[in-house]
């Protein structure tokens, strides 16, 4: 893939702190586009496959103990990362490598693609996010039957990356799509953690929370994970379709009643069947469907921000990464953001400037009245907005994206802001109406890259000039 790059880049930049800022984030995006990421993680040697976690651990297969390997995947760089496995795996396996499906969203091509050295194609199919449709059902049941078609001497890679929980949709019997996608909304706006979702949505699906290792059995899977979710947990990426799940039905129930959902009636009565025993769990650590499967992270948060600590260092500043599991309300993440620069400006903590201090993680934004209606802007731009009102100090900016370039359900990657950028009352008004976007875009502090074709969650670069930057 190409460099990523932030349009309007020169109106943008307005003193040298927003430029490093802006190399920063884009140095740690490039890092986690699929094809850099196989590059670093999978190899193929001697007949053999080897795919490296990012904490060191290895997964290796001889290619020549199966009949054939096929790829399944889902997710926004399911496609990147299926294509270019196919291109390692075209050659050593040649009339062995038996093709692939994988849904995403934003194609880039919905016709099917051959790799180099492949006599397969590999079918990338577009899908639907953040709510599920017909035609993304429909796609989504042809990965799913790509992997029941999977013998026991096969190997099947699995490509699970962010966004596969939205786009990986297939309703259990007898859930509609409509319902799903009315489930979806209010999961979506109730303010919910993601393994809240998750535990709801692998519920009501015939392929989530195991369920795909299980069509897949009893065939060796291993499956590459791009981990959006903070901490990296396998039952949480993509809503864990190859690996065992902890929830259950009355997990379920608990968030439904939790955040008084009202769901459709097909939904409540298939969830209430499901802890009254009537419904098949999903797969525990012991359901045989796993005896042969694995998961490798093979990219995350760290992926990303280490990347970006690298470019600064480049560029003559300290290069820190202060965390990679920033969770909560975005507006208070803005004001903690603002308090790190300050922090870093006054007391040389953690370092002293001139210095990038980067975080990653995921923050949300709670709608007041639990309704999907809001103004413009995801939670990225709330926090730089929220960040924005905070910030006094010249020389200090805080710049925050999501690294699929995609901030909520705006069209913008996030925004940039210094102590000048905003007008306080106004910032505070269009942060009570979740209407942050218009209000960055007209003072030339929304980012956008358009849709990467990667996702590791967000990405947020503090920069701090020394006194005279």
């Amino acid at each position: 893939m190409g460099e990523v790059t932030f349009r309007d880049r020169d109106r943008i930049v307005s003193t040298p702190a927003h430029g490093v800022a802006l190399d920063c984030l884009a140095a740690g995006i490039e890092a986690a586009l699929p094809a850099n990421v196989v590059a670093d993680a999978v190899s193929v040697a001697d007949g053999t496959l080897r795919v490296a976690a990012v904490d060191g651990e290895a997964a290796e297969y001889d290619l020549d103990a199966y009949g054939s390997v096929r790829i399944v995947g889902a997710g926004k760089a399911a496609d990147g990362v299926a294509t270019a496995l196919a291109d390692r795996l075209g050659d050593p396996l040649c009339d062995r490598f038996a093709g692939g499906t994988v849904i995403t969203d934003e194609p880039a091509s919905p016709e099917s693609t051959e790799p180099s050295g492949a006599d397969r194609s590999l079918d990338v199919l577009p899908g639907d996010h953040p709510l599920p449709t017909e035609r993304g059902v429909d796609h989504a049941r042809r990965v799913v039957d790509a992997a029941a078609a999977a013998g026991p001497d096969d190997l099947v890679v699995a490509v699970v990356t962010g966004g596969a929980s939205a786009l990986l949709a297939v309703p259990a019997d007898p859930i509609g799509v409509d319902d799903l996608r009315e489930l979806t909304d209010a999961l979506l706006a109730c303010g919910a953690s993601i393994d809240e979702i998750n535990a709801v949505r692998k519920h009501c699906s015939a392929v989530k929370g195991g369920l795909l290792a299980r069509t897949a059995a009893p065939a060796t899977v291993v499956t590459l994970a791009v981990s959006d979710v903070v901490g990296d947990d396998l039952a949480v990426i993509g809503s864990g379709p190859t690996v065992p799940d902890p929830s259950t039905y009355d997990d379920a129930l608990e968030v439904v009643e939790r955040y008084g959902l009202d769901l459709p009636a097909a939904v409540r009565d298939h969830l209430r069947a499901g802890a009254a025993g009537e419904r098949p769990e999903t797969p525990e650590s012991d359901d045989p469907a796993f005896d042969r499967a694995r998961t490798v992270v093979v990219g995350n948060a760290r992926t990303a921000l280490d990347a970006a600590a690298t470019a600064a260092g480049d560029r003559g500043y300290e290069g820190v990464v202060v965390a990679d599991d920033v969770a909560g309300e975005a507006r208070d993440a803005g004001r903690e953001h603002a308090e790190l620069a300050e922090a870093c400006a006054a007391e040389d903590r953690p370092v002293s400037p001139p210095a990038v201090l980067l975080t990653g993680g995921e923050t949300t934004v709670t709608l007041a009245d639990g309704t999907g209606d809001s103004g413009s802007g995801g939670p990225n731009a709330e926090l730089v907005a929220s960040a924005g009102i905070e910030l006094d100090r010249e020389g200090s900016v805080v710049a925050s994206v999501d690294t699929d370039g995609i901030d909520g359900a705006s069209d913008a990657a996030g925004g940039i802001v210094d102590a000048t950028t905003l007008h306080a009352p106004a910032a505070r008004d269009a942060l009570d109406r979740h209407d942050a976007a218009p209000l960055l875009a007209e003072a030339d502090a929304l980012l956008r890259t358009g849709p990467t074709g990667t996702n590791v969650n967000d990405l947020r670069a503090v920069v701090v000039e020394d006194e005279t930057g």
